[in-house]
């Protein structure tokens, strides 16, 4: 016989592990009929009294609804895609254009004498952007989750393109002596802080606008305009020097890349103000309109107390994903030319051509990650990493053409893992109300602590060893970290995203979902 006082504690529990979802601000959960886990310590309670489990499974937990699904318009769903992809190309274009004139800019802009140490102040600039990237986290974030998606992904856009135009417009070290690197390092903190809210707000959007069983192929494009904007910026490089030449390119040359963005920004900050809110967005904002909610001022603290172990989760796989990420597609053209006297613009020829096979690659990580699951493809990244650096960089040192080519391709292929994937992981880790404002936060302080000191530490590390082979050991130890953390992540493939309703493709898949819970669903 079954108690009243043990039926009130059963009927007090508010979510169970056994749930399908949450939906919703409140996180309501569907249920599927199994009992809830304390009465599963008494089967033979759950034996006799088998009806009122169910009536209290049902009445915390109501089965799914057509209503509570959200049915994706594929036209919408490419057009956001599309939209926040070239947005986050145009601004990675932005930023990839200062690694590849690293050697340049610190000529420019740097007195001349040690050449070393020109390296070491430019890379040391090109560092102080990613230091104020939290600032622009911690701003921008809270707010995408506060006044929308749509109205901060455009801000982004619009000082990214400002600080990279009004670069190109700075004079040089020997016309206005001190003032040329201030002034570098001013726009340089503007291009950082605008960069804040561009990662966590692009993957945001995009996650909450894609199916769920095809986010991780929707997410791809935005790593594949990643690509393809660090692969424009480094064509463009290469054209500009084969052109100009080194002497022209020191004089003025370098600044052409820089001009560029102005127009280019104006094309994204166009295709981003054409977009409408996401779907888990709007539905946010209803129910807290209905309920008279206000979440002004609440963000941080909800942030830093009640998500503060899938914050650090977060900050340690971006650390291991972003210092491969940077030694690979921003410091590898500098260790070519620097370290192993490889030609400019052969190192930049072979790094675009690896990026382009990133590219043709990264869409099918996507899909696959969407069939067998996020966290085997992101410990394939990890793992290929610790296995492939060392073999990779022995082929680097050696020097030939071909040698270079299948040691850049050796590590490309455990990026693209991590590339095509990482930003259907991401934004899966947090709820909707403090998705866009945890991972800016989270991705961002990793990237500044980690993914924009890599140029920096690893030139320090082979000027302190002596030893070529540092960027492999750095690699290394990271993606032992990150694999680490790879195991304590939960599996979300096809899954909807934490406190946003079920999305799927059609109709079809919708009553499909409803009337596998039940023979009479509720329309």
């Amino acid at each position: 016989m079954i108690t009243r006082d043990r039926a009130q504690q059963l009927e007090s529990y508010e979510t169970a592990p056994h749930a399908v979802r949450n939906t919703g601000r409140e996180g309501r959960v569907v249920n599927t009929g199994t009992p809830p886990d304390d009465a599963a310590l008494d089967p033979e309670a759950v034996r006799r009294h088998r009806p009122l489990f169910r009536a209290i499974a049902r009445r915390k937990n109501p089965k799914l609804r057509r209503t509570d699904i959200t049915v994706t318009d594929e036209k919408t769903v490419r057009r956001a895609v599309k939209a926040a992809s070239l947005g986050n190309a145009m601004e990675w274009f932005d930023f990839g254009i200062y690694s590849y004139l690293a050697v340049t800019i610190g000529h420019v802009f740097f007195p001349s004498g040690n050449d070393t140490m020109q390296l070491l102040s430019s890379f040391a600039t090109f560092a102080v952007a990613f230091l104020v990237r939290p600032l622009g986290g911690l701003y921008f974030g809270p707010l995408g989750d506060r006044v929308g998606r749509k109205k901060v992904l455009a801000l982004t856009m619009i000082l990214m393109a400002l600080g990279t135009f009004c670069i190109g417009l700075i004079p040089s070290y020997s016309s206005i002596g001190f003032w040329a690197p201030v002034l570098l390092i001013f726009f340089r903190l503007l291009q950082g802080f605008s960069t804040g809210g561009e990662y966590g707000g692009a993957s945001t959007f995009i996650a909450e606008y894609a199916p769920d069983k095809k986010r991780g192929y929707f997410g791809s494009f935005l790593e594949l305009g990643t690509l393809a904007g660090y692969a424009s910026a480094a064509a463009l490089v290469v054209a500009l020097t084969e052109w100009l030449g080194d002497g022209t390119m020191e004089d003025w040359g370098w600044r052409v890349p820089f001009l560029v963005a102005g127009p280019l920004g104006l094309v994204g900050l166009y295709l981003r103000l054409k977009l409408e809110e996401t779907p888990a967005f709007q539905r946010l904002e209803e129910e807290m309109a209905d309920e008279h909610i206000t979440s002004e001022g609440t963000e941080l603290k909800e942030i830093f107390v009640a998500q503060w172990q899938r914050l650090l989760l977060c900050v340690v796989l971006v650390a291991a994903y972003n210092i491969c990420h940077y030694m690979l597609l921003s410091y590898m053209p500098t260790y070519l030319t620097d370290e192993l006297d490889y030609d400019d613009s052969h190192g930049l020829l072979i790094l675009v051509g690896t990026m382009v096979v990133l590219m043709c690659l990264v869409n099918q990580v996507g899909r696959l990650n969407d069939r067998i699951g996020r966290k085997p493809l992101l410990a394939a990244g990890m793992g290929g990493f610790i296995l492939l650096s060392v073999p990779a960089f022995w082929l680097l040192q050696e020097g030939s053409f071909a040698a270079v080519t299948a040691g850049m391709l050796m590590l490309g292929l455990p990026l693209v893992c991590l590339l095509g994937t990482m930003s259907a992981v991401l934004p899966a880790l947090f709820a909707t109300n403090v998705r866009y404002g945890s991972l800016s936060i989270g991705y961002n302080l990793a990237a500044s602590l980690f993914g924009g000191t890599t140029p920096l530490v690893i030139t320090g590390l082979i000027s302190l060893t002596g030893s070529d082979m540092m960027p492999a050991v750095y690699a290394i130890v990271a993606a032992s970290v990150g694999l680490v953390a790879v195991v304590f992540i939960k599996e979300t493939a096809r899954q909807p995203l934490e406190g946003s309703q079920p999305s799927v493709s059609t109709h079809k898949e919708a009553v499909e979902m409803v009337t596998s819970q039940t023979q009479d669903p509720t329309f």
